[in-house]
């Protein structure tokens, strides 16, 4: 072997044995584990990036838009977050090959449609509706169905297949179907819907379809949302009356059938008294009384094992609905179906907490639920609210009020003078209370013009208005006039019916 041939083996063996330590030391070591981010170090947008395998269809939704720095910001925020397979059949239902085939208008309503800006997490879902409003002002409509497991449904359509999902802006609830656009008022959901023919032609002879339309309407410089409830009476159950056309059932209510849109005509009033104005989902009722449209009547609703309405007290009688037929969602309302004719009634009198920042022209302030807000015209900013003082001030606390219904009430200031005008409230005895409490000052009490009392800056915070028999169901009048300078704060007032027993 010659000097070369040695030098080669040599350089091979030092190779060898460089690889084989090489070997030893990376052969024993596992692969380093890629960092994987969880999804609550994540913001939404983030998180549907990250989970584009999922979630792409959505987010080029988002991207054409401009909408995903939206869910980038603090929030908080919930998503119901459609798969890809969701996404895909939503376009062929819609005929379209692809979400960009979507006007642009059209995917930022989507994108809006399935945005709460709150968090919400399963635990917050009852039967009825999410409590919040999305970003489009629409209610989502919930229901619980029962499978292998129990599945909350939104919109009577999609499911939650994936829930409570942190993230560091809110939660995601990933589901199987599209949220579809709310484009029915209720009189066009409940037409459409097969097996109400001779309700929904009701609403139509009476005129009440034109109110039930509405879904917008001009309110002062801005544009206000109106809202209703409709309870509805089936086909079949009308045929079990022998009621088997609209002919039939204008003749069981009224002699007069070329008069059945005016407002005094038996039939017209029986099917106004299924047209509440307000949107109630089934979370949304409680153990109160409901103004139908005209306000001069109600209905009752009990809520104790069941939801009852007009529950009769003596023979434990009532009108109930039917749960899987209730809880339409639509554009202006909400749809529920009930199990008998429900004939128009005077129901038993409830307590009645009234409170004066529930007025419309309060409501639908940007303030409202939020902040505080301050005005200084007593005669002309509100239609049913008049004052003299300092100010009046819509007041918003919502965190160690401790007795604020809602977390808001009303506030005067200085030497004052503040009158209310009430709902109509039904005829008959009521004892009226508030809750109301002054800043070491005292203050006179009127109802419907007369002196009621003074209360004293030593009283409760819930001063007594007196006891009224009132003939007629109607509005009334409540004005508090300061004796001594200082403040008031006014929160509720309360009817309670008086009764022989």
């Amino acid at each position: 072997m010659n000097i070369r041939d040695q030098i080669i083996i040599k350089i091979l063996g030092k190779g060898f044995l460089l690889l084989s330590v090489i070997a030893l030391f990376t052969g024993c070591k596992e692969e380093p584990e890629l960092w994987e981010p969880k999804p609550e170090d994540m913001v939404i947008s983030d998180f549907i990036t990250h989970n584009s395998d999922k979630y792409s269809e959505f987010g080029l939704m988002m991207e054409n838009t401009g909408l995903t720095s939206l869910l980038s910001i603090r929030g908080p925020f919930t998503l119901f977050l459609p798969t890809n397979e969701a996404m895909d059949e939503y376009c062929k239902e819609k005929n379209v090959s692809s979400v960009s085939d979507f006007d642009i208008i059209t995917q930022r309503k989507l994108i809006y449609n399935h945005i709460i800006p709150a968090e919400i997490t399963s635990g917050d879902i009852g039967h009825g509706s999410i409590r919040e409003k999305n970003a489009l002002g629409d209610k989502i409509a919930t229901e619980f169905r029962e499978t292998d497991v129990i599945d909350i449904v939104l919109n009577k359509e999609s499911i939650i297949t994936d829930r409570d999902i942190h993230t560091a802006n809110g939660y995601v609830h990933e589901i199987d179907k599209v949220i579809d656009l709310l484009d029915k008022n209720v009189y066009e959901k409940i037409a459409s819907i097969e097996g109400y023919s001779i309700f929904s032609e009701g609403l139509e002879l009476t005129g009440l379809n034109d109110t039930l339309q509405i879904v917008e309407f001009p309110f002062g410089q801005n544009v206000a949302r109106a809202f209703f409830t409709i309870l509805a009476v089936p086909d079949t159950m009308y045929n079990r009356f022998g009621i088997n056309s609209v002919d039939d059932l204008i003749n069981r209510y009224t002699d007069d059938p070329a008069g059945v849109n005016e407002l005094e005509n038996g039939f017209y009033r029986y099917m106004e008294y299924h047209c509440l104005g307000g949107s109630y989902f089934f979370s949304d009722f409680e153990t109160q009384l409901y103004p139908i449209l005209s306000y001069d009547n109600n209905l009752s609703v009990t809520i104790e094992s069941d939801y009852m309405i007009n529950f009769n007290s003596e023979t434990e009688a009532y009108t109930g609905f039917i749960s899987g037929l209730s809880n339409y969602p639509a554009k202006n309302g909400a749809i529920h179906t009930v199990n008998d004719l429900l004939e128009v009634t005077s129901p038993e009198p409830k307590v009645i907490v009234f409170e004066p920042t529930t007025y419309i022209d309060i409501r639908e302030g940007d303030y409202f639920g939020k902040y505080y807000m301050k005005w200084y015209d007593g005669q002309n900013t509100f239609e049913k609210i008049k004052w003299e003082g300092d100010y009046m001030q819509y007041y918003f606390k919502d965190h160690d009020t401790g007795t604020l219904l809602n977390d808001d009430c009303l506030s005067m200031n200085g030497y004052w003078w503040i009158e209310i005008t009430t709902p109509k409230i039904m005829k008959g005895t009521w004892a009226i209370a508030g809750n109301v409490w002054a800043g070491q000052n005292d203050y006179a009490i009127y109802v419907d013009g007369e002196k009621i009392g003074i209360s004293l800056r030593s009283d409760t915070g819930e001063p007594d208005m007196g006891t009224h028999t009132w003939d007629t169901t109607r509005e009334h009048k409540i004005k508090l006039v300061a004796i001594t300078y200082g403040m008031l704060f006014w929160d509720t007032v309360t009817f309670t019916p008086v009764t022989d027993n």
